[in-house]
């Protein structure tokens, strides 16, 4: 699927990835099997962070978690509507990703694949909002954590993006 993503600086020389186009529209429910199936492209890609030059890998656990996990299921509205959408971006969420933060593993399903811990990094995108003439009115600016799994065998894999929330003072 094509994407129609840049990469641009707010007024404070921070990074925003801008998604330009909506693939997943619905303004009560979003298909969250379409996304999953939309992911699983990204499957075997690997992408360097800007900031620590630390590689992260697409498991193909991704599609799965993204679209099923707990935090996917409790979304409703517009910040449903803002994950399904961020998906078109993982690729340059992951390179401006920056405050990479430790925590250990504390669940044992999750002994193998996440043997070393989890790390999160913040991340930042933006949606179009739409007049009805189909013209672009603003983006939406949106903050996000990646959930970065380190697995048995040393790599860093994306398990989910969480935590997002609209920024209110962000002018685009």
């Amino acid at each position: 699927m094509e994407r129609n993503i840049s990469v641009i600086k707010d007024v404070n020389g921070n990074q925003i990835v801008i998604v330009n186009d909506i693939h997943f529209k619905g303004k009560r429910n979003i298909n969250w099997d379409e996304v999953e199936q939309y992911l699983k492209q990204y499957i075997g890609e690997f992408i360097e962070i800007a900031e620590s030059k630390e590689i992260i890998y697409i498991g193909s656990d991704l599609p799965d978690e993204y679209s099923g996990s707990k935090y996917t299921a409790k979304l409703k509205g517009a910040l449903a509507k803002a994950k399904a959408n961020a998906a078109q971006g993982i690729p340059e969420m992951i390179e401006i990703a920056q405050n990479r933060r430790f925590q250990e593993n504390l669940e044992r399903k999750h002994e193998k694949n996440a043997k070393y811990g989890w790390y999160r990094y913040d991340s930042r995108f933006a949606i179009p909002v739409f007049d009805e003439n189909n013209d672009v009115l603003r983006y939406n600016v949106f903050h996000a954590e990646l959930v970065i799994r380190h697995s048995e065998n040393r790599k860093l894999y994306l398990y989910d993006i969480i935590n997002i929330k609209k920024e209110t003072s962000t002018p685009l």
